[in-house]
């Protein structure tokens, strides 16, 4: 990928995590996780806002324009753990299904590195319940997609530089990365332009309502500074 270089540096300098892999909880052990690096770094910007990935988003949800969530890069160890069963929009107060996350390996990814699985049409659900990413998410969205029987689709080998792109309400996982090597990715979240905040039901949707909205309100659109308008189609 063209951009690794900014990105893994920006990683290096602005990832607050300090702990070794031991120390951490399942959460922490899954990845180094760094948001927002465009506002900190010009060359990230540009692939954050770059308008080729913000028309795919577009095109894949059948919208008219999308803003930016947050951008954030998912950095999984050599040795790092698993990523447990989740819904990323759970994290989210926004008030529209049409969400989505592209995601992108920096290096070629295999499945022993980590790469995701997801369970195909399970968007279809919608919201599954406050349940964070965690053991207890684990156990109990792996017991579910087991119940319900949706089709496993695992994204296998990526070249750097491939993305996969998955809705906000999709469950997924990924193994812990088995290489000596770390699985870089960087990650876009996109949503509709329109869609309006929700009030927070959970503490991370509090959180992010005060990151990624600051100055907003449940109920206003959902318009910050920190969520421009990445791609509009021409009428």
């Amino acid at each position: 990928a063209a951009y690794r270089e900014a990105i893994v540096n920006a990683v290096r300098r602005h990832n607050p995590e300090t702990r070794p892999l031991e120390e951490r909880d399942t959460y922490g052990k899954a990845f180094l996780q760094t948001m927002n690096l465009w506002e900190v770094d010009e060359a990230v910007r540009r692939f954050t806002f770059s308008p080729r990935f913000a028309k795919l988003a577009a095109d894949l949800m059948g919208v008219e324009a999308v803003r930016l969530y947050h951008d954030q890069a998912l950095f999984k160890e050599a040795g790092g753990g698993h990523t447990p069963w989740h819904q990323d929009q759970y994290y989210w107060p926004l008030g529209t299904d049409n969400t989505i996350t592209l995601w992108m390996p920096l290096v070629d990814a295999t499945e022993l590195m980590g790469t995701m699985t997801f369970a195909s049409q399970s968007h279809r659900e919608g919201y599954l319940g406050a349940i964070e990413i965690s053991d207890r998410s684990e156990e109990h969205f792996r017991q579910f997609v087991a119940e319900r029987g949706f089709p496993l689709v695992s994204s296998g080998f990526l070249r750097a530089g491939d993305a996969t792109f998955h809705s906000g309400w999709t469950l997924h996982c990924a193994p812990g990365n088995r290489t000596d090597r770390t699985r870089e990715a960087m990650t876009i979240i996109y949503f509709q332009d329109g869609a309006r905040l929700l009030e927070p039901d959970n503490k991370n949707r509090v959180q992010d309502l005060a990151r990624w909205h600051p100055g907003q309100k449940p109920g206003e659109l959902a318009a910050s500074p920190l969520n421009p308008v990445l791609y509009r189609r021409k009428s």
